[in-house]
């Protein structure tokens, strides 16, 4: 029987339900923050936009990390941006309201003038929440909201073997990708196990489509597939970098979760990537990449890489040889193909020729779920609009 989707297209193209994502979604969820190591010394300090809310992050003198809501008690106005060290304490732009690395309101200019009567102790940072997961920083806007681990207990026992903490940054690692596409697309492109095989026939052809385990658990989804048999033969010298030297032989292959509502890990043999998804409007999403590796010299590194260069000119290859280099299909790069036919299909979206088609049974069966995921956040917001 043909199976259909669960969103309608106004999902992807309007506004209103953007809006209402980030409100009932994004701002309501755990919100990836980076990584344990951004933030290691006192004052060390990381602003994080997680749906509405900004949220920083801070390394007290005492060591403890805190999570605040970055906007000052008297007008609102940021306190900090992006990330960096602060010495002693969080001092407000507009009139120099002045915080502690705590939190606490300590300075206030012609208090006695201007704030007769003021308590200070009452006006500190509006506080949220902070936590530890698996080697990444994550913050709720709540103070007192569940612990992280009870977001993805669930999960957690298909996720792989990885220790983050014990693998390094690799060099020159970071990837930003901005995409003309709603986040849901970027989303159900790193879901969809039915585009696999065709889209990616010749940039990840290492692993074994075809033996994929993967559903969703709770909101979030969980992916396995096993390695290529050809590729792992003789893995340590097809392998193009170290290998994870802890992961258990039977477990050797490509974890693919994705945590809802957008953080993708990429848990593999050789490397442990987070994958994540911003939403900028609702017709673009940003994506950051972060890349961890087992420790080694770059004279090893390179080692493997020359080591392994025939065996990956034979298998690595476009999907249209006969595009140019410089077209998405034709980069042999995987990401730039899932980018190109995510925004290819943004585009379709906004016809008004367009009409959804039927759903994959199996391979788009994530797809399904993830949109039944989000449309039982919204539907109680959602008015005059049916299911697809």
């Amino acid at each position: 029987m043909l199976k259909n989707n669960i969103l309608p297209i106004e999902a992807y193209t309007d506004s209103t339900w953007f809006d209402l994502e980030m409100r009932h979604i994004f701002s309501s969820t755990w919100a990836y923050a980076g990584l344990v190591e951004d933030i290691s010394e006192p004052g060390q300090f990381k602003s994080i936009q997680a749906g509405l809310n900004n949220i920083i992050i801070v390394k007290g003198r005492d060591h403890r990390l805190r999570a605040f809501h970055n906007m000052c008690r008297l007008k609102g106005t940021q306190l900090l941006r992006a990330e960096g060290k602060l010495q002693k304490a969080i001092t407000c732009p507009y009139h120099d309201w002045t915080y502690d690395l705590e939190g606490e309101l300590i300075s206030v200019p012609k208090m006695d003038l201007e704030f007769a009567n003021l308590d200070k102790s009452c006006l500190g940072l509006k506080q949220a929440s902070v936590d530890i997961w698996r080697g990444m920083l994550w913050v709720h806007p709540e103070k007192d909201a569940p612990a992280v681990t009870q977001w993805f207990k669930d999960v957690e026992p298909y996720l792989g073997p990885h220790q983050p903490e014990k693998l390094m940054e690799a060099k020159d690692n970071v990837v930003i990708e901005d995409i003309k596409a709603n986040w849901k697309i970027v989303v159900e492109n790193y879901i969809d196990h039915y585009h696999l095989a065709q889209l990616h026939s010749g940039t990840l052809n290492m692993y074994d489509h075809a033996k994929a385990e993967f559903g969703f658990v709770g909101p979030h989804f969980a992916f396995w597939e096993p390695l290529d048999p050809e590729y792992a033969k003789n893995l340590e010298k097809n392998a193009s970098m170290p290998l994870i030297d802890y992961i258990p032989k039977e477990q050797l292959g490509a974890s693919v979760p994705m945590l809802f509502p957008g953080i993708g890990l990429g848990e593999s043999e050789t490397s442990w990537s987070v994958f994540h998804v911003i939403p900028i409007a609702v017709n673009h999403t940003r994506v950051e990449v972060r890349t961890k590796v087992m420790p080694a010299s770059d004279w090893e590194f390179a080692k493997y890489a020359s080591r392994s260069n025939k065996f990956w000119e034979k298998r690595i290859g476009p999907k249209y040889a006969s595009e140019d280099a410089n077209h998405p299909l034709g980069s042999a790069d995987f990401m730039q193909e899932d980018i190109y036919v995510c925004e290819q299909q943004q585009k379709s979206y906004q016809s008004p020729y367009f009409e959804l088609g039927p759903s994959a049974s199996h391979g788009e069966s994530p797809v399904r779920d993830h949109q039944q995921v989000v449309w039982d956040y919204l539907k109680p917001f959602i008015k005059n609009t049916k299911e697809g």
